[in-house]
């Protein structure tokens, strides 16, 4: 279903609840559609039908030991960040043990499969085009459960994988363990291919109040999405605008993201996580330090923002106001206007008032 970008803009977001419709919504940490699935506990947040087809993504949690074995999605550019734990991962003819901070890039027809190796283990995983995650609700098993089984149970027989996959498009090769590798994966990609990226490489460009890293850039993913992960600084809220052509995904990993959509301001604490389709007017604040979060762009149109806003550079940490010279403490401004200018000149950014006052939470 899709909605026009003047309906958007009057939509207040829905709340803790997955709306089977491309419109704005909010997602508590925990909440979804939960199945258990290979002894995992899938926490589904996103799917097709919430983004208009565009992506779909998920929690995955499970004890020592689940494990998922050998897989192929045929249509989607699937991504993963491992978020708490250890697990063994092989990807294609590679395989290495990952540890939070850690990702990993699947472009459709690569093989995939997992063991967790740490009690507790979490993976964050989306894809795009919207649809990965049908195979999840097909052969897992509903549950109102918030927490993994301490043990991790059997996985549906051979035959019911295969009945289940071929309609989506997903197949379940035998192939051979590959050995572990500990090489350190500190570069993106020139192309689509499936890589693994160790926590604080990537491509980094740095802000007076935060740094940004590229998880992925549109050119490892068909250009369907770019993920990008900021830490930084409280600051003030950004300009009011919307988009036209792409959609945003906002998911706070630590500290508080303040989010104004619509009209309505929505806290982000770890796990949150909101969508912003299309005509939604939005902007966004840190409010703690060394806030965490991970955008998901979709399409891949408005990559070239960030380099617009930031320069490049070879740091891991986000540089803090206040603490590098004599400068003003105080909380890092919206960018200058010749620069707002030059965004909503050449990118898909439609401002369309200043920031807003925070009206809410200004106790806590």
């Amino acid at each position: 279903m899709s909605v026009d970008l003047e309906t958007v803009h009057g939509l207040a977001p829905v709340r803790n609840a997955l709306p089977g419709e491309p419109v704005p919504y909010y997602v508590a940490h925990g909440e979804g559609h939960r199945y258990e699935l290979d002894g995992q506990l899938w926490t589904v947040f996103a799917r097709a039908a919430d983004t208009g087809g565009l992506f779909d993504a998920a929690w995955v949690d499970g004890p020592r030991g689940a494990s998922t074995a050998h897989h192929v999605h045929r249509d989607q550019q699937r991504s993963f960040v491992l978020v708490r734990g250890s697990a063994q991962v092989q990807l294609g003819g590679a395989s290495r043990v990952l540890v939070p901070g850690d990702s990993f890039n699947v472009p459709a027809g690569t093989p995939l499969a997992w063991r967790f190796l740490a009690h507790g283990t979490r993976l964050l995983t989306w894809a795009a085009p919207g649809g990965a995650l049908a195979l999840v609700e097909a052969l897992g098993t509903p549950v109102d459960v918030h927490a993994h089984r301490d043990r991790p149970s059997g996985p549906p027989s051979p035959q019911r994988r295969r009945e289940a996959g071929a309609p989506l498009g997903v197949t379940f090769p035998s192939l051979e363990e590959v050995r572990t590798d500990d090489r350190w994966d500190a570069d993106l990609p020139a192309g689509v291919e499936p890589y693994f990226l160790r926590g604080g490489e990537g491509d980094r460009l740095r802000t007076p109040d935060a740094l940004y890293t590229y998880l992925s850039r549109g050119r490892n993913t068909d250009h369907r999405y770019f993920a990008i992960h900021t830490v930084g600084a409280p600051g003030r809220y950004f300009g009011r605008h919307f988009h036209r052509e792409h959609t945003e995904n906002f998911l706070c990993l630590s500290g508080r993201v303040w989010l104004w959509v619509n009209g309505t301001e929505v806290l982000l604490t770890p796990g949150d996580f909101v969508h912003a389709p299309a005509g939604t007017i939005h902007t966004f604040a840190f409010d703690a330090h060394r806030t965490e979060m991970l955008g998901i762009l979709t399409p891949d149109v408005f990559e070239p923002f960030f380099s617009v806003l930031g320069s490049p550079t070879q740091d891991r940490s986000y540089p803090e106001p206040g603490t590098m010279s004599s400068e003003s403490t105080d909380l890092v401004g919206p960018p200058p206007v010749a620069v707002l200018q030059k965004l909503q000149d050449e990118l898909d950014l439609v401002l369309v008032g200043p920031p807003p006052e925070r009206t809410a939470g200004l106790g806590i």
